[in-house]
């Protein structure tokens, strides 16, 4: 027999707040409100990432080139960096990143021109075909993400962003 929470009608409750109810029931002394936060921010995150690797998909990428992409292209004119500045700025390792490059280089949307200042690294550049690549599938994404927060009214997006930047902020200080 499931337990429900007798607070809040069982058809308007959402899994973690079931399993919450069902934790209240069984151990009543756990505190499971990060299950309440982060059990729905792990759910919407996998929930939206199939339609956000489709966007991706359509253009002949993967989420990890489209990280690389979309960080040159941010950077500004030139849209060149040194991969050290790249995988720091990705959070990924070198050797992660040299596979991407591969990639995309081998895809005509970055090049390797030779450095003036660098003999020993040679820079990761946007070619034209990169930077409209980058450019239409961030539009896109960025179209469908403003799609699936459609639920939400203005202040509350601008109320949601302001808490889950102060979460962020305090999770990097800890």
């Amino acid at each position: 027999m499931s337990r429900q929470n007798p607070g809040r009608p069982a058809d308007r409750q959402d899994h973690v707040e079931r399993r919450r109810a069902q934790w209240r029931a069984e151990l009543p002394d756990v505190d499971t409100r990060g299950m309440a936060i982060l059990g729905r921010a792990r759910w919407i995150t996998l929930r939206v990432r199939p339609a956000i690797e489709a966007v991706f998909a359509r253009h002949d990428l993967d989420t990890g080139e489209f990280d690389v992409l979309s960080t040159l292209l941010r950077s500004g004119a030139p849209y060149r960096l040194r991969p050290t500045e790249l995988f720091t700025q990705l959070m990924i390792s070198s050797g992660g990143l040299t596979n991407r490059l591969m990639r995309l280089e081998r895809a005509g949307l970055i090049e390797r021109p030779a450095s003036d200042s660098d003999g020993r690294s040679l820079p990761v550049q946007l070619t034209a075909l990169g930077r409209e690549t980058a450019e239409a599938a961030f539009r896109e994404d960025m179209a469908v993400e403003a799609g699936l927060l459609k639920g939400l009214d203005e202040a509350e997006l601008t109320e949601l962003a302001r808490l889950l930047a102060k979460l962020a902020q305090t999770m990097d200080r800890a």
